[in-house]
């Protein structure tokens, strides 16, 4: 069963605020900005690391300094997971953040 589009922007919405709120908790310094469906996460050094809602794929695209990946919704998981690697999208980031902000922080629940 595809998600709805509704369902869709419900679970983007959900885990940029949920990334949002790790960055929020973790003392990191970094810039956060929530515009029309895209957070963008701007590190001190320069970096930058970008959450897009690509509606019409129903996917979720995260743009690294490590390159473009693109996320797929997994129901029975209920997970987002890489649609080339199977990588789960918390796993992703907690490896962006250590490589663009020097430091490791926790998206296991994502």
């Amino acid at each position: 069963m595809s998600l709805s589009e509704a369902r869709f922007h419900d679970l983007v919405d959900a885990v940029q605020e949920a990334v949002e709120d790790v960055f929020d908790d973790s003392g990191l310094d970094v810039d956060l900005e929530n515009s029309g469906g895209v957070l963008t996460v701007r590190f001190d050094n320069g970096s930058q690391l970008i959450l897009s809602r690509q509606a019409p794929l129903l996917q979720l695209w995260v743009a690294a300094r490590s390159g473009g990946f693109h996320f797929d919704y997994d129901e029975s998981e209920q997970l987002w997971l890489c649609d080339t690697s199977g990588e789960r999208l918390g796993d992703l980031l907690s490896r962006a953040t250590l490589e663009q902000g020097g430091e490791g922080l926790d998206f296991e629940d994502l």
